[in-house]
């Protein structure tokens, strides 16, 4: 019996080693901070045992206002029994920019945190457009090699930045959350992402066709780091966080201290309310109080499919339609969304633990749920 767990001891211990010293070294700090904390994937409140950079809200913070018909009428059965499947923390129903409805559950309040998850890609691509705004990304055609030089050879001779923003890179990338042994959840741990994305390959044509990966929002984000040479943090803190009133500092999960690069692919935690301003920029075409933040002509591209066979996706934005209205949404891991309905003026916020399987959709069904019961609530309201 000791023979046997003595070599128990040496295979674990030899394990162990090579997770620390091989490719998979990121596998135990990833066990501790996920796994060991009870959960399977990536978590709403994990920004709380990562690294973040503080993303500064307005001095003068700008209130939503309050519907005339406020949290007067309760949600329906379908949408209770859907928040308590799915374990939602937050629902709200902006209507003509005005909250008609919120609600919070699970301990959590108006003011909790909680990760964003891939909704960040839409304010990457946002960023994207605020740098060919103003002169520091020529448009997005400019090549990615004239940013890194490892691009420059091969297919990756032809990478835009607007294959990135559109997911159409060819990159060498699995799109996986539950497994530990592959490149998405490597990123997710590493404390190195600069290093880990430029040295990726480019193994297929570049614009071409939609395929999702989040190293391509990665890989945007750390070229318009360089391009405008400051940090995400700040630069969305200085380009529309401040500008849009945001309530509360945000904060972006970083890869580590030392280096300090944001993870552009996920994990931006604020809350519900700060959430939807994103959504109600874009609803308005890129303008703020007045204030042009960012080209209406980039929202209009951003906001519309790049490949006919790839309607659902645009440019950083999920795209769908409801009663054969267009919308546009952020969307990320376990079901977080700011869903956007320019033509009823209407904005849809879910954030949540739990989401339903897409059986192979490009949406799973409870994502146009949220909409259908949040137009039946609005029906439902008094009408002067």
């Amino acid at each position: 019996m000791k023979k046997v767990l003595k070599i128990v001891f040496s295979v674990l211990v030899l394990l162990f080693a090579l997770l620390y010293i091989g490719p998979y070294n990121y596998v135990i700090p990833g066990i501790l901070k996920i796994y060991g904390t009870g959960h399977k994937t990536a978590f709403l409140e994990d920004y709380e045992v990562f690294d973040n950079r503080t993303v500064e809200a307005a001095e003068l913070p700008q209130e939503w206002p309050l519907h005339e018909n406020y949290n007067t009428i309760e949600p329906t059965e379908r949408l209770l029994k859907a928040h308590e499947e799915y374990r939602s923390v937050a629902y709200l129903i902006i209507k003509n920019d005005s909250i008609f409805h919120e609600k919070y559950y699970n301990g959590y309040s108006d003011t909790s945190k909680s990760n964003s998850f891939s909704m960040a890609k839409s304010m990457v691509t946002g960023m994207l457009g605020k740098a060919i705004e103003e002169g520091k990304i020529e448009s997005i055609d400019q090549k990615v090699g004239d940013f890194f030089e490892e691009f420059n050879e091969g297919y990756a001779a032809d990478l835009t930045v607007g294959d990135l923003a559109s997911m159409a890179s060819g990159l060498d990338w699995v799109e996986e959350y539950y497994n530990p042994l592959n490149i998405t959840t490597r990123s997710y741990f590493t404390d190195d992402l600069e290093s880990l994305l430029r040295n990726r390959k480019i193994t297929g044509k570049p614009g071409q066709e939609y395929l999702y990966l989040s190293g391509n929002t990665q890989l945007l984000g750390m070229l318009i780091s360089q391009a405008v040479g400051a940090n995400l943090s700040e630069y969305f803190s200085e380009s529309f966080w401040k500008p849009m009133g945001a309530k509360e500092d945000a904060l972006w999960q970083v890869d580590s201290k030392a280096n300090g690069m944001e993870k552009t692919f996920c994990c931006f935690a604020t809350n519900a309310k700060d959430f939807a301003r994103f959504g109600k920029l874009y609803k308005d075409h890129g303008k703020w109080n007045g204030e042009q933040l960012i080209d209406s002509s980039y929202v209009a591209l951003s906001t519309r499919p790049r490949f006919e066979k790839s309607p659902e996706y645009g440019y950083g934005w999920w795209l769908s339609e409801i009663d054969d209205k267009p919308l546009f949404a952020m969307r990320g891991h376990l079901g977080q969304y700011v869903i956007v309905i320019p033509e009823d003026n209407l904005i849809v916020v879910r954030l949540g633990h739990l989401t339903q399987k897409t059986n192979g959709d490009a949406f799973p069904k409870v994502f146009h749920l949220y909409v259908e019961e949040a137009y039946k609530m609005l029906e439902n309201a008094p009408q002067n």
